[in-house]
């Protein structure tokens, strides 16, 4: 790697304030706020709107869209020109 043009890869809190859920890794990330970690360190702390402990996709909570029955909903109402 070139010295001096990669950006500083280190430890970082991502925060997921909806779910109350927390993990460390590491990142290029930046951010002022700190946060105090369960191993006694700080760590920079960047909160994100939505995380694997929050996603339905993720906590099974997933709803399955009928795209089907909007389909015909959408023919109905504007009627599927043919030829």
């Amino acid at each position: 790697m070139k010295p001096g043009i990669h950006p500083e890869y280190r430890h970082v809190v991502f925060r997921d304030r909806a779910a109350d859920f927390a993990f460390l890794t590491r990142s290029t990330a930046t951010s002022d706020r700190t946060v105090d970690w369960e191993d006694g360190n700080t760590y920079p702390v960047i909160d994100v709107e939505i995380s694997s402990a929050g996603h339905p996709f993720y906590t099974g909570t997933q709803r399955v869209l009928d795209t089907a029955g909007r389909v015909e909903r959408f023919d109905r109402r504007y009627g599927r020109r043919t030829g």
